[in-house]
C-alpha cells in the first residue's frame, strides 16, 4: 500500500518538555497502576495507530499479546518518521519515544494530524517510560529502520537495518512489574474495546490475536503482521463497512425496532464532522453513546447537549406540524423522546477540549452548535420523507409521556403518603443513629431471619439493616408507577433518601455504603442480580459515585481445635485443605461437618488433628457475632464495590439478562451453561 510520505517529516514533531515525571507519578498518566491503567498502555500505542487510519494513511492495525507479558502493535500507515528532527538534534523516532508531549499533534491541521484522539501527546513516552523493554521498527520510504528501549532509555541510536516496501510502524513493549501490581491482560475487554474503535473508523480493520500460550518462538521480527504467519492461536479480526450504522444494529440486534430503517448523517461544518446513527427500540431505557475525536467521552458533553437539544425540538415541532398529540397532553419533554432511543454521537474536531484529565466529558461549545446544526436539517428531512417511521417515532414518546404523569402520579403520592403517615422511613428499617452520610451504611439483606442476625450483630451508631420480603419486582421492563406500587422497592426507595426519577437528587442520600448482602446460593443471587438492576436502571449516580458494595460472607467456617478460620470461596477451602494434608475424600471419612452446630463438634472423631467444616447457606445460619466478625466488621470484612466499566456492555447484559426477550437469554444460558458451578 503505497504511502504519500512528503508531507509528514521530522520537523511536523514538536516539543514541550521532559519525561521523568512518569515513573514517579505513573498514576497522573495513566489513570492508576491497576488493570485500567495497563489495558491503557495498550490504548495509547493504539490511538497513534488509529490516529494515521483517520488520517486515511492506515487500513489496518493489529495487537497481539506476547509470551512474557508482551504487547505488539503494528499499523501499516505512513511510519514515524526517523530523520534528526531540528530542536532536539536525535531522531523524531527517538524524540517521539523519549520526551515528553513530542508528536505530529500539535502543529495544527497543516501538520502532523488534522483530527487526533491522543489530546496530550504523552502517549508513546509514558508507555515507554513504564516498559521494562520497548522495540521500534519503522517501514518508511524503502528503509527498515529499529531503536529499542529500556526504562524509557534508548539502548542506541536509530538504525538503518535493511530495505522494505512496506510501509509502517510496528511496536513491541514489556509493561514493568515494578509498576504494576498484576500484569494480566484480559482479552475480553481488550476485544469489546477495540470492536468499537473499528465502528468508529469505518473501513479500518482491527485484528487481536492472543498468542500469549503459544510455546514455539514467534518470529515476528520476520513478517509485518503476526496473522500472515497462519499461527493457530486465538485471533479475532473487526471490520464494519457501516460504520456506526453497524453500531447502533449490533446494540439493537436483540431489541425490537420502533423505526426499521436506522437513520445516519455525517457532515463536515467549519472544520467539525458530524456523525450521527439512531433507531428507536421498543425500550423505556434510552442509550446514547457518545464519541469525540473516536474517544468514548461517558459523561456526555457539548456534543450530546446538541443532540438531545434538536431531538426534542424536532419531534415537538414535527407533532405540531402533523398534530399527532392530543393538544390537552401538552408538549414532549428531553426524557420522553429519549426513551427507547439507541443513538451513536460522535464528533471529529482539529482543536478538542475535555472536561477533567480522564477525557470524561467534551467541553468544546462549538462542538454543540455542529451537531445541532448538521442533525436538525438530516433529522427534519428524514422525519419528512419516512411518514410511517416518524408516525412510530411519536407515538413511542407519546407512550413515554403518559407513563411519565402516571409515575409522577405514582411517585407523589408514595412520597406525600410517607409523610402524613409519620413513616418517612420504613418501618422495618432498623436506622442507625449517625445522621452523617459519610459514615453511614445501609445493609440490604434478605428475609427476615437474616434480618435478624444482621441487626444483632451491627454497629448501631453507623450501620443499618434492611430486610426485603422475598425477590423484588424487575424493574428492568417496569415503568415507575408500576415499581412504586411493590412495598419493596418503595421501601428501599425512601430508606436510601434520594428520591427517584426526575427529583432524584444524590445529595440527598443518607448513607455513602449501600451494601447488599444476600445467601450464597441460587436464590441469593437471583436477588443481588434484581436489585443491582434497580440501581443501575434508577439509582445509577450511586454506582458512578462509588456507593454501592456487595458483601462477601464466608462460604465455610472451618473449626480446628480451638481455632476458627473462614474461607470465602471453594478454591480457598481447596487450598486450605492441600495445605492441612486433608483430602475431600479424607474429610468425609474424618466427619466433615456440614452445618453442626459448634457443642456437638466434639463428638467429631478424626484421625488427624480434630478439623471441622462448616458449609454457610445463608446469613440467617450464621449467629451475630460470627456474621459480626466475618461480614460487618469493618476491620475484618471483604467488600466489593460495584463500579460500571464498561456502560455500553453493561446495558446490554441487563437488556439481556433482565428484558422480555426470551431468544438472547436463552443462548447465553446455553453457551454458557458448561461454566455453571452447581452447588447439589
Amino acid at each position: 500500500m503505497a504511502k504519500d510520505t512528503s508531507n509528514y517529516s521530522a520537523d511536523d514533531i514538536s516539543v514541550l518538555e521532559g519525561l521523568e515525571p512518569v515513573r514517579k507519578r505513573p498514576g497522573m498518566y495513566i489513570g492508576s497502576t491497576g488493570p485500567d491503567g495497563l489495558h491503557h498502555l495498550i490504548k495509547e500505542i493504539f490511538d497513534n495507530s488509529r490516529d494515521e487510519a483517520m488520517a486515511g494513511h492506515c487500513d489496518h492495525i493489529e495487537i497481539t499479546l506476547l509470551p512474557n507479558d508482551y504487547v505488539r502493535v503494528a499499523d501499516n500507515g505512513r511510519g514515524i518518521p526517523v530523520g534528526i528532527h531540528s530542536k532536539t538534534k536525535v531522531s523524531a523516532l527517538e524524540t517521539i519515544m523519549t520526551v515528553l508531549h513530542a508528536g505530529g499533534k500539535f502543529g495544527g491541521k497543516d501538520k502532523g494530524y488534522k483530527v487526533s484522539g491522543g489530546l496530550h501527546g504523552v502517549g508513546a513516552s509514558v508507555v515507554n517510560a513504564l516498559s521494562t523493554h520497548m522495540k521500534v521498527t519503522v517501514h518508511r520510504e524503502g528503509g527498515l529502520h529499529v531503536q529499542e528501549y529500556k526504562i524509557g532509555k534508548p539502548q542506541y541510536k536509530v538504525k538503518k537495518i535493511g530495505s522494505s516496501k512496506e510501509n509502517g510502524t510496528i511496536v513491541k513493549f514489556q509493561s514493568d512489574v515494578e509498576i504494576f501490581k498484576e500484569i494480566k491482560f484480559d482479552w475480553k475487554r481488550i476485544v469489546n474495546h477495540y470492536r468499537e474503535q473499528a465502528y468508529l473508523v469505518r473501513k479500518l480493520r482491527i485484528t487481536i490475536n492472543d498468542a500469549r500460550d503459544y510455546e514455539e518462538k514467534i518470529n515476528e521480527d520476520d513478517t509485518f503482521f503476526v496473522k500472515d504467519l497462519g499461527l493457530e492461536i486465538p485471533s479475532m479480526s473487526f471490520y464494519f463497512e457501516g460504520g456506526i450504522v453497524s453500531m447502533v444494529a449490533h446494540y439493537n440486534q436483540d431489541l425490537k425496532s420502533v423505526n426499521d430503517k436506522i437513520f445516519y448523517v455525517e457532515k463536515e461544518v467549519d472544520d467539525i464532522t458530524v456523525e450521527i446513527a439512531l433507531q428507536y427500540v421498543d425500550d423505556i431505557s434510552s442509550r446514547i453513546v457518545p464519541f469525540a475525536n473516536n474517544i468514548y467521552t461517558p459523561g456526555g458533553g457539548m456534543h450530546v447537549t446538541g443532540f438531545k437539544t434538536a431531538l426534542t425540538r424536532l419531534i415537538n415541532n414535527y407533532n405540531k406540524k402533523n398534530g399527532i398529540l392530543n393538544e390537552k397532553e401538552g408538549g414532549f419533554t428531553g426524557d420522553d423522546v429519549l426513551e427507547g432511543l439507541t443513538a451513536v454521537v460522535s464528533v471529529k474536531m482539529p482543536e478538542i477540549q475535555f472536561e477533567g484529565q480522564t477525557k470524561d466529558k467534551l467541553g468544546s461549545p462549538e462542538a454543540r452548535g455542529a451537531v445541532e446544526s448538521v442533525f436538525s436539517d438530516a433529522f427534519a428531512n428524514f422525519l419528512e420523507e419516512n411518514p410511517d417511521e416518524a408516525k412510530s417515532i411519536i407515538n413511542k414518546a407519546i407512550l413515554a409521556l403518559k407513563a411519565r404523569k402516571a409515575a409522577k402520579a405514582a411517585k407523589d403520592s408514595v412520597l406525600r403518603k410517607g409523610a402524613l403517615e409519620g413513616m418517612t422511613l420504613p418501618g422495618k428499617l432498623a436506622d442507625c443513629q449517625s445522621k452523617s452520610a459519610e459514615e453511614s451504611e445501609l445493609f440490604i439483606v434478605e428475609g427476615d431471619s437474616a434480618g435478624g442476625s444482621t441487626k444483632m450483630g451491627r454497629d448501631r451508631r453507623t450501620q443499618a439493616v434492611l430486610p426485603l420480603k422475598g425477590k423484588i419486582l424487575n424493574v428492568e421492563r417496569a415503568r415507575l408507577d408500576k415499581m412504586l406500587a411493590s412495598n419493596e422497592v418503595k421501601s428501599l426507595v425512601i430508606a436510601i433518601g434520594t428520591s427517584i426519577g426526575d427529583t432524584f437528587n444524590i445529595e440527598d442520600i443518607r448513607y455513602h455504603k449501600i451494601i447488599i448482602a444476600t445467601d450464597a446460593d441460587v436464590d441469593g443471587a437471583h436477588i443481588r442480580t434484581l436489585l443491582l438492576t434497580l440501581f443501575y436502571r434508577y439509582f445509577r449516580p450511586v454506582v458512578e459515585a462509588g456507593y454501592l458494595y456487595i458483601a462477601q460472607p464466608p462460604l465455610y467456617k472451618v473449626t480446628k481445635g480451638k481455632e476458627k478460620i473462614y474461607l470465602y470461596s471453594d478454591e480457598e477451602k481447596k487450598e486450605f485443605l492441600k495445605k492441612e494434608g486433608v483430602s475431600e475424600t479424607d474429610l468425609e471419612e474424618t466427619g466433615e461437618t456440614e452445618g453442626v452446630p459448634v457443642e456437638e463438634e466434639e463428638e467429631v472423631k478424626t484421625k488427624k488433628p480434630k478439623l471441622s467444616v462448616q458449609r454457610y447457606k445463608g446469613l440467617g445460619e450464621m449467629n451475630p457475632d460470627e456474621l459480626k466478625e466475618t461480614t460487618m466488621d469493618k476491620d475484618n470484612r471483604i467488600l466489593l464495590q460495584v463500579k460500571i466499566e464498561d456502560a455500553i456492555e453493561a446495558d446490554k447484559t441487563f437488556d439481556m439478562l433482565m428484558g422480555s426477550e426470551v431468544p438472547p437469554r436463552k443462548a447465553f444460558i446455553q453457551t454458557n451453561a458448561k461454566l455453571a458451578d452447581i452447588d447439589i
